[in-house]
């Protein structure tokens, strides 16, 4: 008998630049948790209607997409990865400050700072705001 296993791969990804890796390792070392790894979320909000979020955490929770750039353990929610696949986090210094940038394709507008879009699905979040951005840049 002939016996086919399928195998359970997943494609659904997220992109760490060699700087943004770099920096996330930094502040690990820095706050003294060099297991943590890094929660990326999306979530209502924002000048363009859903925003991203970032925090520092010590495993990832149940049913968490984990993904592992550079060292860097990366934790996703399924909710946030849907509009999070395929989305690079980049670290940007420059002379107006440094942070957090997250270049989305699967975003249709974009906040010139990178923490706020309009996702190409019409998003999700009742009630979020659209427009302008207002980074404060």
């Amino acid at each position: 008998m002939d016996v086919q296993h399928l195998e359970n791969v997943q494609t659904e990804t997220v992109y760490l630049t060699e700087s943004a890796a770099a920096t996330v390792r930094n502040l690990l070392v820095q706050k003294n948790v060099p297991d943590y790894g890094l929660r990326v979320f999306v979530a209502g909000g924002g000048c363009s209607g859903m925003q991203y979020g970032m925090a520092l955490e010590a495993e990832a929770r149940d049913y968490d997409h984990v993904i592992e750039h550079d060292g860097v353990k990366i934790f996703i929610d399924p909710t946030s990865m849907m509009y999070l696949d395929q989305a690079t986090i980049d670290y940007v210094d420059s002379i107006m400050g440094g942070g957090f940038k997250i270049e989305n394709p699967n975003a249709v507008t974009s906040c010139g700072c990178g923490s706020s879009f309009k996702a190409k699905n019409g998003g999700g979040y009742e009630g979020a705001a659209g427009g302008g951005c207002g980074c404060g840049h």
